[in-house]
Formats: structure tokens, sequence, C-alpha cells
């Protein structure tokens, strides 16, 4: 069942407040403006990029009646404080995964690649891989330091034959139809940052070594200001 009609199962509508995160697609906020009721963004946890506890804590009101939680990039959310959350206020707690996750067999051939890059990779983050992360995308930041440094970094792989991605160009509370002036720092240094590289299972063992030759050349963008 899709995320706007379980909300009006629920009786979620005009009036309501749903807690949904920034860092992402706009589908969640759409299905909630869908219902008539109204979406609140809540900042992210750095490491899951899914919504954060203390986050959705703080922007709690009377009329809040849900908080949506998206799996993201594979990377299951930690969903404990959410729902000690929804037990204490008598809130609907929803779980939305991103797109299916892969079969069992291609999620090892990511895992396998995922585990070369982190051992491999240097200058940039690489992702949290914990709580049975199936890497749907292999997301690592790119940290800043004033300058377009992921962005420099992400034209500078491509040039080198590397295929990559950023995975949130906007976040949606500065979208048009969604812009609201709220302070997500954690969501914004995520759009800034992360970049998302091919853990493809058709990738062979040349394919991964060029990823880290070429990601490991450009150390020198990742150094801090001085």
């Amino acid at each position: 069942m899709g995320t706007a009609a379980l909300l009006r199962a629920a009786g979620i509508g005009t009036g309501d407040e749903v807690v949904v995160p920034a860092f992402g697609t706009i589908e969640m906020a759409t299905a909630v403006h869908d219902t008539g009721a109204r979406p609140v963004f809540a900042d992210i946890d750095p490491h899951t990029y899914c919504v954060d506890g203390p986050s959705v804590a703080a922007v709690l009101t009377e009329r809040t009646a849900a908080v949506i939680a998206v799996h993201r990039f594979g990377r299951p959310a930690v969903t404990a404080p959410l729902h000690a959350l929804g037990r204490r206020h008598g809130l609907l707690i929803l779980e939305r995964a991103e797109p299916a996750a892969p079969p069992p067999d291609e999620v090892a051939q990511r895992r396998q690649r995922a585990a070369y890059l982190d051992g491999k990779l240097k200058g940039v983050r690489t992702p949290d891989g914990a709580g049975g992360h199936t890497y749907q995308q292999y997301v690592v930041r790119v940290p800043g330091n004033g300058r377009p440094d992921r962005d420099a970094f992400a034209r500078a792989i491509r040039d080198r034959g590397v295929a990559c991605h950023v995975p949130v160009t906007t976040p949606v509370h500065r979208t048009p139809g969604f812009r609201r002036h709220v302070s997500l720092p954690e969501t914004e240094r995520a759009a800034d940052e992360t970049l998302a590289l091919p853990v493809d299972a058709w990738l062979t063992k040349r394919d991964m070594q060029r990823i880290v030759s070429a990601c490991n050349a450009l150390g020198g963008l990742l150094q801090p200001a001085p």
C-alpha cells in the first residue's frame, strides 16, 4: 500500500503534521501533502542518512500525527528511538524502503566490492556498513573546505572513466514546492559532500582497481583549508 493510503487509513489528514526526511526524494513529502497533512522536516543521522531520533523529537508539536523513516541507500534506519517516541506520544511510525534490494547473490557481490573500497580508498569517508547494509548505493563523503570539493572530485574521477553520481542534489526543504526556513545542518552537509561510487555486481577486479586509483590520486582536493 502506498504511503498516502497508509496515512489516510490511520486517519491522518488535514490539520495534522507528519515528520519526514528532507534528505532524499520528494515522494514522502508529496504523499503527506496528498492527504492534506503538512510535512515537517527533521534532520538526519550523518552515518545512516535517515531521520535522526533527537531531531524528530525536536520538531514534534501537538499536531504531529506520524513520523516516516526511509531506509536510505540500502542502510536501514535506526528505528528503536522513533518507535519509543511513537509509544510516548501516540504517533504512527512508518518505515519505508527505497527501491527493492537486489537479490541475495547480488547483495553479496556488492558487499564484497564495498569491502574492497572500504579497505583501499583514502581521503574520503566510506559508508557505515552496519545494520545489514545492502549497498544499493555506495555513498562516500568528500569533506568540503570552502571549495566545491565534491563536485570537483566527481568531475575528475569521471574524466578517469569512473561512473559516479550525486545521490541527493537538492534537499526537499529547498525545493520550490516544499521550501522551508529550517535548520537541518546534517542534511545540508550531506547534500554538499555525498557521492555515490559504483559497486555493481558486474564490475571486474580491474574496474574496482580503476575506481580506487582514480579516487586516491585526488587526495589533494580533500586537504583541510589552512
